[in-house]
């Protein structure tokens, strides 16, 4: 048997990329504009989904959506993650009732797939009529900039309401990341698309009967944030960056936040605190003054119900004055909106985590994943205000015919007495005032007792929950 010569060693297989990829292709010989398979990327397999056709600019066709709805159905059997990367124009209209049946099927599978394995969707250009539904099926979804989505176009707009408007100004995906919710994360181009749902994917298991991967971390578990005894303000109704105290207690200062321009007032994030994946609920003080109303409250509830779904514990940080008055706000349902977000967490079995920072007032500070709702631990810091509502409402309700002096010495009582934490650790709804120096070490000390918790869940075909 020959030998290579000592000067010319034979090469050694280099070791396998951590990027490499690899696929089992699904249904490959069938026409259509969109192709499926099950794909490795990144060390992660999933079910995936494109459009690889502009035929009819992606019209779906009976074939494709039976198509999808395959690639949904090995997702849902193996508990992989179901990607999505589409772009289409609606249904084949040569096809008819064909194309509609097809999409139709697709939209049923995918459905099935919700909180059993993460649903994540990408649009890379044209979103249109029924199909672009499927989009509002996917636990997260990305957009690129000139990518756009809506179920009625700019002529049917114009045809019924007798208004002229763009293709981006009905459905572009900053009108999704601001007004409408459905785009989580705008992708710098077609190209950043994949990194974002890898992105994602970081912090999800494969299904719902899976913990959630641990993420490498330098960062100590125990590490203190005196920066954090500062950062909120002495006044009340002063503002800061509630994402500043998110990166100051998560590893690494990092997070990954999720329909940031859509109801701001409220950030909702991925992270991790000691390698463990968290979702992250803030109110945003330095918008709206992290009051809740309808957007912000479906904003919540959503997440922690996705939260929920795939066994990220929930940190819920609260500064809030309360919901946000208005006739409008009662006549669009603010009730039945804000209903949701207490649904959500009340459902939730994951371990969770509340931090009242400042204030905490009313009904908002019920919502907020209070003691009450069902929280698995409460801390508070020393700055926090825990009432029913801020001394100056109370004083005005209590004492309305009070002259001015005895109304600021009233007030000044009300805030020394009532206005803090003590008064609610005394009745147990808070469990420890913590040092906000501390509060790393205190979320990851809590969040590894609790990883250990396991509730029997109920017995029934599906919660009602609020409209």
């Amino acid at each position: 048997m020959a030998t290579a010569s000592p000067a010319h060693p034979s090469p050694v297989p280099a070791p396998p990329s951590p990027r490499t990829e690899s696929s089992v292709p699904l249904r490959t010989l069938v026409p259509g504009t969109v192709r499926a398979g099950v794909k490795v990327v990144g060390g992660r397999t999933t079910v995936q989904v494109r459009s690889v056709s502009g035929h009819h600019r992606g019209a779906l066709t009976r074939a494709d959506g039976d198509t999808i709805a395959e690639a949904a159905r090995v997702a849902l059997d193996d508990r992989l993650p179901l990607v999505m990367v589409l772009s289409s124009s609606g249904s084949e209209v040569s096809e008819g009732i064909d194309a509609l049946h097809g999409w139709g099927g697709a939209a049923a599978a995918v459905a099935a797939c919700s909180g059993a394995v993460p649903v994540l969707a990408a649009v890379t250009g044209a979103a249109i009529s029924g199909p672009s539904l499927l989009l509002g099926l996917a636990d997260v979804t990305v957009m690129t900039p000139d990518a756009f989505a809506f179920v009625s176009g700019p002529d049917a707009v114009a045809g019924f309401t007798g208004m002229r408007v763009s293709l981006h100004d009905l459905g572009g995906a900053a009108v999704h990341a601001s007004a409408s919710g459905l785009c989580a994360l705008v992708a710098a181009d077609e190209g950043a698309v994949d990194e974002l749902l890898g992105s994602v994917l970081d912090y999800l298991p494969d299904h719902t009967d899976a913990e959630p991967p641990r993420l490498a971390s330098d960062d100590p578990a125990d590490r203190r944030s005196p920066q954090l005894r500062d950062l909120v303000p002495a006044a009340a109704s002063a503002s800061y960056d509630v994402r500043d105290v998110v990166r100051a207690i998560v590893d690494d200062g990092e997070l990954l936040e999720l329909r940031p321009r859509w109801a701001a007032q409220l950030v909702t994030a991925l992270a991790s605190v000691g390698g463990r994946p968290v979702g992250v609920v803030a109110n945003q003080p330095r918008s709206l003054a992290g009051t809740l109303d309808i957007p912000a409250s479906q904003k919540g509830a959503r997440f922690v119900r996705f939260c929920d779904s795939f066994n990220l514990p929930i940190v819920t940080l609260v500064d809030t004055p309360g919901f946000l008055p208005g006739k409008d706000l009662e006549w669009r349902g603010m009730i039945r909106h804000g209903a949701e977000l207490a649904f959500a967490y009340a459902e939730a079995t994951v371990p969770r985590v509340c931090v009242v920072l400042r204030k905490a007032y009313g009904g908002a500070y019920i919502v907020m994943d209070s003691k009450g709702i069902g929280n698995d631990l409460c801390l508070a810091w020393p700055s926090a205000e825990i009432a029913v509502m801020g001394a100056q409402g109370a004083v005005q309700i209590l004492n309305r015919n009070a002259g001015d002096d005895e109304r600021r010495h009233l007030e000044q009582r009300y805030d020394a007495e009532l206005l803090t934490p003590w008064v609610a650790a005394e009745r147990g709804f808070v469990d420890e005032v913590v040092d906000p120096a501390e509060t790393r070490p205190a979320l990851h000390r809590a969040l590894g007792v609790l990883a250990s918790r396991r509730e029997l869940l109920r017995g029934r075909k599906h919660d009602a929950g609020p409209m």
